[in-house]
């Protein structure tokens, strides 16, 4: 009999697909019982009727992109491949910190021009910061997008052998809630890990 619990508070369009095979079972298994079978095609019905359960898997996907060990190397891969760029932008900022501190210490004591000339300076000073942050982040950005890309390639290609290994049939990366004894994240961690 397939136990219920398992399939409890995922997803309505998970619940759906998890139904239909539920009722698809169930039909087998009634179809099986009212009529006579006959070949191969029967036998595995029967075969699968006589097992009744569904076997189903729930992955962490955040979990596995915090922990795993690749993701960790991608980490450090990116904060280290940031790191000159980074330090440059906060250089700037603190030239622009300390620009306007001296600028708000001593401008009283300016003339109009020079204080309209070190004004101007601040603006283009703080337009430079902006942009450098804004392009700092994009490219940040861009790579993590492209690191995660390859990283949840490796953790679909990870779950699917096991999948394959195990004899899921269903494994969910989403749940509103599940039980702990069908989370094979840490599996998934241990293959990525290899």
């Amino acid at each position: 009999m397939i136990n219920s619990t398992a399939i409890k508070s995922v997803s309505s369009s998970v619940q759906c697909a998890v139904l239909f095979a539920l009722m698809a079972a169930c039909t087998a298994t009634l179809a099986n019982a009212q009529a006579p079978a006959s070949g191969a095609a029967a036998n595995a019905a029967q075969s699968a009727a006589r097992t009744g359960d569904l076997k189903i898997g729930f992955v962490n996907t955040e979990k596995l992109l915090r922990e795993s060990v690749p993701a960790q190397r991608a980490l450090k891969k990116l904060e280290r491949e940031f790191a000159t760029r980074q330090a440059e932008v906060e250089k700037l900022a603190k030239r622009f910190r300390d620009a306007t501190a001296t600028f708000d210490k001593e401008q009283l004591t300016l003339s109009d021009e020079v204080r309209r000339t070190r004004q101007r300076e601040l603006e283009t000073l703080s337009r430079d910061l902006q942009r450098a942050q804004r392009e700092l982040r994009e490219d940040e950005n861009l790579r993590k997008n492209e690191e995660l890309t390859q990283l949840q390639e490796r953790a679909q290609r990870a779950i699917e052998r096991i999948a394959a290994a195990e004899k899921f049939d269903l494994i969910l990366q989403e749940a509103v809630y599940f039980n702990a004894r069908i989370d094979i994240t840490d599996r998934v961690l241990k293959a990525l890990a290899e």
